[in-house]
């Protein structure tokens, strides 16, 4: 190396030593890693979306969970035809690790496994996970609120079925039609035997989703393993015509469908209702999810 590059180098590395001495000392300096878990909430009480910094994240929250697509169709009740518009919902139940990496936490479960359903949550915990996967994958929301209570409670809550693509909790209707895959049994499987379809009867809690013969239209676990948490108010059905029907306007208790692990055959028939307070958690209780299409 000649002299004059000498020289400056030794003079650039004394400026630095000189310009940390001035600083008070060493200094160090540490990466920020975003929380890829947190999510701020908004004036609105809404989930507010994150900013992706420019960066391409490492996970596709669109590949988080399988949907399977089902066709417009009705249903009657009495002398009353409901009408139903195609819609997506999720093949499965929504699982532990899909719960985690969505609200960044998972509520005190029966037992370990990711691929289990979540389980021991109220349905405004539901709700909000539905808030919070719609603006991960950069949608509007369909729960609207004031602010978040005690126990994740919902103030002034509406919903808007009219946002498409939103990730929200079936309708009872919609649910019941999914379900049944277009069979019009008492059982979506028939005369066949219900073990091979629906885990039930047991008492050492739910097991992984997926583990057993899904219906027509490709859902698994859509009788027993948990319950589920469906949108609409536990009320009596109305008997008139109806396009898209959302449940009661008011109430008390929430529709939950589709029996549990521990429920009797019984339960786990298609049209089987059962209710509860959206307060009200349980391990035998989980959800899945569904949107609009049009």
């Amino acid at each position: 190396m000649r002299f004059v590059e000498k020289f400056l180098l030794v003079s650039v590395f004394a400026a630095f030593l000189a310009a940390c001495s001035a600083s008070g000392g060493e200094q160090t300096f540490e990466p920020i890693i975003p929380d890829e878990n947190e999510h701020p909430v908004n004036s609105s009480g809404s989930i507010a979306p994150q900013s992706s910094g420019g960066a391409a994240e490492d996970t596709s929250w669109a590949s988080l969970m399988d949907w399977a697509e089902i066709p417009a169709a009705s249903l009657t009740r009495g002398t009353a035809i409901y009408s139903i518009s195609s819609f997506e919902i999720t093949t499965t139940e929504v699982t532990r690790g899909v719960y985690a990496k969505v609200m960044g936490n998972v509520p005190q479960q029966a037992n370990d496994g990711e691929d289990f359903p979540v389980e021991n949550l109220n349905w405004y915990q539901a709700v909000l996970f539905c808030n919070a996967y719609s603006k991960l994958l950069g949608r509007d929301t369909a729960y609207i609120y004031t602010s978040v209570g005690d126990e994740s409670y919902l103030k002034d809550l509406v919903i808007n079925y009219s946002v498409k693509g939103a990730i929200r909790l079936p309708t009872e209707s919609e649910w019941e039609v999914a379900a049944r895959g277009g069979t019009t049994s008492k059982y979506y499987w028939g005369s066949e035997e219900a073990r091979k379809y629906a885990y039930y009867g047991q008492s050492k809690g739910p097991v992984a989703v997926g583990q057993y013969l899904p219906n027509e239209y490709g859902l698994y676990d859509m009788a027993g393993n948990v319950a589920e948490w469906l949108n609409d108010w536990y009320g009596s059905y109305e008997n008139k015509d109806i396009v898209d029907p959302t449940g009661a306007d008011t109430g008390t208790n929430r529709v939950v469908r589709g029996g549990g692990w521990a429920d009797k055959a019984t339960a786990l028939a298609s049209s089987e209702r059962d209710k509860k307070a959206p307060l009200y958690k349980g391990h035998t209780l989980g959800f899945r999810i569904a949107r609009s299409t049009k």
